[in-house]
């Protein structure tokens, strides 16, 4: 018989066995197959404005998912592997060679990978269409999308595979040539310690992770972060990592301990579901701690792009509020901009020509606006009845209502936009031909200007702005140089990327002048938005299914493992409801504290350092409880299909 022969009734006499493992491949072909296929399709990278930007960012995408993708299928090999150490113990008597075996191995997960690619790329073609169409929905596009097979995603599929027989060939390499043949033998026959546990311990790991909690819920305006930030970070990442090692690995060892302590130990089935845990906890440790952990960061960044996602549609309007905005050049020039604006796409809404004072900050400008740098040096002032009319056409209720020298400082993205009493109100010197004090009344968070932009390198900085009393502004103005813009409301204004290009050709030949324009920003940050909430939706679905990998597959042995003992338990009179009894609070003991501390984390600090800051939108909150809640709900799903694939292993030929 040949090692193909060989290797072909392997795999129809284990099936079971190998169809797990095959399970996986598909699921990893699937993955990486539809993501790649997306990164190919012309269909998708005809409707991009941004393509260099797409091809990028999904090409990061896919080496990530690519890396994944290795995991979640290497640890399923791993289970594979350990279930047929006694078959190799019994190739090695019968005569077969290490390498021989290797080549078994290596025909093996060729043969299954084959059959993964067939059916991986077929289903991940459907797929690919139906996440493209979606990807051109969150970009709010209209691109029909079609169904398509790239030969640089089927060649990524197969490169997978590829690699993962050669890693496959190593791993089998290692265990069949250092492994004694004894312990091949014996391989599931090993049992754990349980771990020595202390209440000092079990006392430290609680400290710990309230510690987190404690720093985190200070948040991020609290004089602990401002003060010490880095050494406040270190603190709350040893609590978290740390606290939730020893919460697994002590503090449930002890809490099991008390458990088995009390009088009615030894009534109904406690003493078995909490015995076999004692002896788990060395195993699991590590596992629970990583699904914790891990969970947690996958909560986080999918409520972190959502948020992003949601903000992004109203936050492109604040950051860029003008359709389009340019310093007054000659009127040659201005005429040239309305004509070309006249014989566009784009009916004109209204058009105005306020006026501002250009003036030097005596006073730091770290006192009227959040991170100075990001400002265009100087300072320019605006009149109030300038920017309440400019407002009004806007829409926006952001009118303000000046007296004498009060100013507002208009400090758009700022964290902390404060109105200040009468008698905390900080004062403000600038100087022009003289020096003039304003005391600031309010720095809002909004914008009259807005960044300037560039079509092609989006955003570059915004304008320092005041807006100070009418009365103010004329005692000032024949102290002080003036600019004049020019604001125009355009229809359609999202998709005025080709006007914007045009008259930005026409400003631009005057140098360093401010040119500011809302399609500019929006199809960038529109489509960089949607790709980072899809990538991070894809990667979370891997994520996912790699926890499901390890859940799934430790479950699976120890089960396997355990089959003796409930046979034992049965012929001693033990029920099956009894079983079915003990399964489930074993397992909801492994699946529900790691899950509970990952929320826990995730809520924690997507509410003081992500919620706190974005206030302005009051329904991101049930947001991110819907992510949180899908995500528990996917969870509470992989714990009954764990318990009901416990009990069946369990009764399989017992």
């Amino acid at each position: 018989m040949s090692l193909l022969d060989l290797t072909i009734r392997n795999v129809k006499r284990n099936f079971r066995l190998y169809s797990i493992y095959l399970l996986s491949m598909i699921i990893g072909v699937i993955i990486q197959y539809t993501f790649s296929s997306l990164m190919f399709n012309q269909d998708i990278i005809d409707a991009m404005q941004n393509r260099e930007m797409f091809q990028t960012g999904m090409a990061i995408a896919s080496i990530v998912i690519f890396l994944f993708n290795i995991f979640f299928i290497l640890y399923a090999n791993s289970f594979f592997m350990r279930q047929r150490k006694k078959e190799f113990g019994m190739y090695l008597l019968y005569g077969l060679k290490e390498r021989q075996i290797v080549r078994m191995v290596f025909y093996e997960t060729l043969i299954m990978g084959v059959i993964s690619l067939v059916i991986g790329i077929l289903l991940g073609g459907l797929l690919s269409k139906l996440f493209g169409m979606l990807l051109m929905n969150l970009m709010q596009y209209d691109q029909v999308v079609s169904l398509s097979f790239p030969l640089g995603a089927m060649a990524a599929a197969a490169g997978v595979i590829l690699l993962i027989a050669v890693i496959v060939s190593v791993q089998s390499y290692v265990l069949v040539n250092r492994v004694q043949l004894t312990e091949l033998f014996h391989a599931n026959q090993k049992a754990e310690k349980p771990v020595r546990v202390s209440a000092a311990m079990a006392i430290l790991a609680v400290f710990l992770i309230v510690m987190a909690f404690v720093l985190i819920c200070s948040g991020q305006g609290s004089a602990v972060w401002k003060d010490y930030g880095t050494y406040s970070m270190i603190a709350t990442a040893i609590g978290i990592i740390g606290g939730t090692y020893l919460f697994f690995r002590q503090f449930a060892g002890w809490l099991l301990r008390l458990i088995s302590r009390r009088k009615k130990y030894h009534e109904g089935n406690t003493v078995l579901w909490t015995s076999s845990l004692r002896f788990q906890i060395r195993g699991n440790t590590l596992n629970l701690t990583f699904i914790s952990l891990f969970s947690a960061v996958i909560i986080m960044l999918l409520c972190f792009v959502t948020i992003n996602y949601k903000v992004q549609f109203e936050a492109v309007g604040m950051n860029v509020p003008n359709d389009i905005a340019y310093e007054s050049l000659d009127p040659s020039t201005n005429e040239q901009v309305e004509e070309t604006i006249n014989s566009s796409d784009h009916e004109i809404r209204y058009h105005l020509k306020p006026e501002a004072l250009v003036v030097s900050p005596v006073t730091d400008r770290g006192i009227a606006f959040d991170n100075p740098e990001y400002y265009i040096p100087g300072l320019w002032l605006i009149a109030e009845k300038d920017y309440n009319e400019l407002i009004a056409l806007r829409g926006d209720k952001e009118q303000v209502d000046l007296q004498g020298m009060e100013a507002v400082s208009l400090a758009q993205g700022s964290d902390f936009p404060k109105t200040f009493a009468a008698g905390e109100r900080p004062s403000f010197t600038v100087k022009a031909d003289e020096e003039k004090t304003f005391t600031i009344s309010m720095k809002k968070d909004y914008a009259y200007l807005g960044w300037a932009t560039d079509p092609v390198l989006a955003m570059d900085k915004k304008a320092a702005v005041f807006v100070i009393s009418d009365e103010a502004y004329q005692q000032l103005a024949s102290h002080a140089d003036k600019k004049t813009f020019e604001i125009y409301g355009l229809t359609d204004a999202k998709n005025a990327d080709e006007l914007s290009k045009q008259v930005h050709a026409i400003v631009s030949k005057t140098e360093g002048t401010y040119y500011s324009s809302f399609a500019d920003v929006y199809s960038k940050q529109i489509e960089s938005s949607s790709l980072l909430l899809f990538a991070a939706g894809f990667l979370a679905l891997i994520a996912t299914f790699a926890l499901a990998s390890v859940i799934y597959f430790k479950q699976l042995r120890e089960a396997t493992e355990e089959r003796l003992q409930y046979s034992i338990l049965r012929k001693l009179g033990a029920e099956n409801s009894q079983f079915r009894s003990v399964i489930r609070k074993q397992l909801l003991f492994v699946f529900l504290p790691p899950i509970v501390l990952g929320l826990l984390y995730s809520w924690t600090i997507i509410k003081y350092f992500i919620l706190d800051s974005v206030k302005d939108f009051p329904e991101l909150p049930g947001i991110v409880w819907s992510i949180m809640g899908i995500y528990f709900l996917i969870y509470l799903v992989f714990y009954s299909s764990s318990t009901n694939l416990y009990y069946r292993i369990i009764n399989r030929n017992s």
